[in-house]
């Protein structure tokens, strides 16, 4: 299971934010509801907290907190105790103190970006934390041009749509897309998400050395 904790920066200057984070991500949750075990809910302070069954949702609401600039995230990545509470932090497990240790690290300025995964794998945690600030680099470098594209692509749209959409070229959509790498995030996403898997004990995060020239896997 997966922890998403996350902390508000620079709370005292900008105002906290965590009732509109919570409104903010209602179609997040909408969308990936089959994989929240537990909902994302204020625990304390400017803090908030999810349970997830999936690498892949923690990575994307990881991302999506990255995008704004105002949260340092932690994904612990372990069990949980059964039966669980009634809510998050009525809830234990080694998930829920590995992602108490990543929130507290990725707080740190010793962090380049605001995303650290602890778990229970401690090599395939760091190796997942390596691979998500990269991303996460790419998130917060990404122009308002880039993020027009990648919006429209997320809901669906094609390229030859998303030019009518805002008034450009195919051509110059496409160049948008390899200016925001949204071709690299794509592929990258379920490598990070089979390291968090990993960190969790699920599965083998080496690459297998049998396998043939075109890649190996996870």
């Amino acid at each position: 299971m997966f922890v998403v904790t996350a902390d508000q920066r620079r709370s005292t200057e900008t105002g906290e934010r965590v009732d509109a984070l919570l409104a903010e991500l209602t179609p997040w949750s909408v969308r990936w509801q089959k994989q929240i075990a537990l909902p994302l809910e204020r625990t304390v302070g400017d803090e908030v907290q999810i349970l997830l069954s999936s690498a892949e949702a923690a990575v994307d609401l990881a991302l999506a907190l990255c995008r704004t600039e105002q949260w340092a995230v932690g994904i612990g990545a372990g069990t949980v105790t059964h039966p669980l509470g009634a809510s998050a932090r009525a809830s234990s497990g080694s998930a829920f103190i590995q992602a108490r240790y990543a929130v507290e690290r990725a707080r740190s300025q010793a962090e380049p970006v605001p995303l650290v995964v602890q778990g229970d794998h401690k090599e395939a945690a760091a190796a997942a934390t390596s691979v998500l600030q990269l991303l996460g680099g790419v998130v917060r470098r990404r122009a308002d041009t880039g993020w027009e594209v990648s919006d429209l692509t997320a809901q669906g749209h094609s390229r030859a749509q998303i030019a009518v959409e805002l008034g450009i070229t195919v051509s110059a959509v496409s160049q948008r897309a390899r200016s925001a790498m949204l071709e690299e995030e794509r592929r990258s996403r379920p490598v990070v998400a089979a390291l968090i898997s990993a960190a969790a004990g699920e599965g083998s995060w080496k690459i297998d050395p049998a396998q043939d020239q075109e890649g190996g896997h996870l």
